[in-house]
């Protein structure tokens, strides 16, 4: 008698089907939903800079190149054109203010001299003849008032014979009228003396002042000349060392021509070249610093040149305490402009990333070191050693700083 057989529900081949259709899914699912879709370059570890991130002081500044400069210049220029007959001095040698550095010679200033000088004694004798005729008008008038006291006294006598021959009826009265009236003009003419000489006096004190002022000034325009004609001899206007003196004998110097200068001794200052871009933040009293022989020396700008030429601008700084020893004219010396002082700051590295990235992302290592991920970041201020931080980046983690050339812009950098 048959038997029915009742048929089994799950079969080994249903069973395979429906664990390969359910293992299809889940990695459907997992290409869908879980898999890490970022794009990924692999490459050795040795060929990358690795960074870390730190907590630490910070100080923006730029680097600058200052060459030194005597502190106190005084330039020497030729006042008197001439060709140079005699040098007395080298380029470099200390002078003392006075001391004689060279002579020129100029043969039609030293004629015009001659001609000028014998024009002014001529006039200065016109002058002291005038003043001598002054002083013997004077005497003049006193030898006049003289003769007219004496006449008046022989007069007075002879009127007082007459007024007593008179009252005796002894002469007539035509003799004593012509007696009295001779007298009487004796007087007059006295009286009219005295005013003459009171006049001659007050112009002649007048005309000797007038005079003394033109005696004096035609002596200081003969001082002028002599000066003028001792410019020929040039001379250290101060104290110093002199430099920049390229003078031969017969070259000749034109009037304000540049001959040298005077740079006082153990007296500098820097003069540095800065980038156009900074002249906004660059202001009077700023610091710079340099470390020489292990020692650090500050800086402060006195002098801002304002003018920009081929992409720069010109500043001049003091130091504020010392100088370094043996420095020397024209040394260059690479100074660190700071723009701020010293804050605490989350800084990285400086590194080549921020070429291709423009400091706006980086790599940051995961916490295995086993891969790097692309992250962003945003860099506020930075100098030639560090970049501040201010957001994406925590203390302690590690990036990657060299330069991104061959990661073709990778989300994800896997370390063989």
């Amino acid at each position: 008698m048959d038997r029915l057989i009742e048929k089994k529900k799950w079969t080994v081949r249903k069973i395979v089907i429906i664990a390969f259709s359910a293992a299809f899914l889940v990695f459907v699912l997992y290409l869908l939903f879980f898999r890490d879709k970022s794009s990924r370059v692999m490459i050795k570890r040795e060929q990358i800079t690795i960074a870390t991130v730190v907590q630490d002081k910070f100080s923006e500044f730029i680097p600058v190149d200052g060459v030194v400069l005597p502190r106190t210049t005084i330039y020497i220029d030729a006042i008197m054109g001439g060709n140079v007959q005699e040098v007395y001095v080298e380029d470099g040698a200390m002078l003392r203010k006075g001391d004689t550095i060279l002579k020129l010679v100029n043969t039609n200033l030293e004629l015009s001299y001659m001609e000028q000088e014998t024009r002014i004694f001529e006039a200065i004798n016109n002058l002291q003849n005038t003043k001598i005729g002054l002083e013997q008008n004077k005497y003049t008038r006193q030898r006049e008032i003289v003769q007219v006291q004496q006449s008046i006294e022989k007069l007075k006598s002879d009127f007082d014979r007459q007024c007593q021959l008179y009252a005796d009826s002894l002469i007539s009265d035509q003799d004593f009228e012509e007696a009295e009236r001779s007298y009487r003009f004796a007087r007059k003419q006295l009286e009219i003396t005295l005013q003459l000489q009171r006049l001659d006096s007050v112009s002649a004190h007048s005309r000797n002042k007038q005079i003394d002022i033109s005696m004096d000034r035609l002596y200081n325009n003969l001082d002028l000349l002599r000066t003028s004609l001792g410019n020929l001899y040039v001379k250290a206007p101060a104290d110093g060392q002199l430099s920049s003196f390229n003078i031969e004998v017969g070259q000749t110097a034109s009037a304000g021509d540049h001959l040298g200068q005077i740079d006082m001794p153990d007296e500098f200052k820097l003069r540095a070249n800065i980038d156009e871009r900074y002249i906004s933040r660059v202001s009077i009293g700023q610091e710079a610093e340099f470390e020489f022989g292990g020692t650090l020396y500050v800086l402060q700008i006195i002098k801002i040149y304002t003018d920009v030429t081929s992409g720069t601008f010109q500043v001049d700084l003091n130091f504020t305490d010392g100088y370094p020893p043996h420095i020397k004219r024209g040394q260059t010396i690479q100074l660190r402009l700071r723009f701020s002082g010293e804050t605490d700051a989350l800084i990285v590295r400086r590194g080549g990333f921020f070429q291709q990235t423009g400091g706006n992302w980086i790599y940051v290592l995961d916490p295995t070191e086993s891969f790097a991920v692309k992250r962003n970041i945003r860099i506020n201020r930075q100098n030639t050693l560090h970049y501040e931080i201010t957001e994406g980046l925590q203390p302690g983690e590690k990036v990657i700083i060299s330069p991104y050339d061959n990661f073709g812009n990778k989300d994800k950098i896997v370390f063989k």
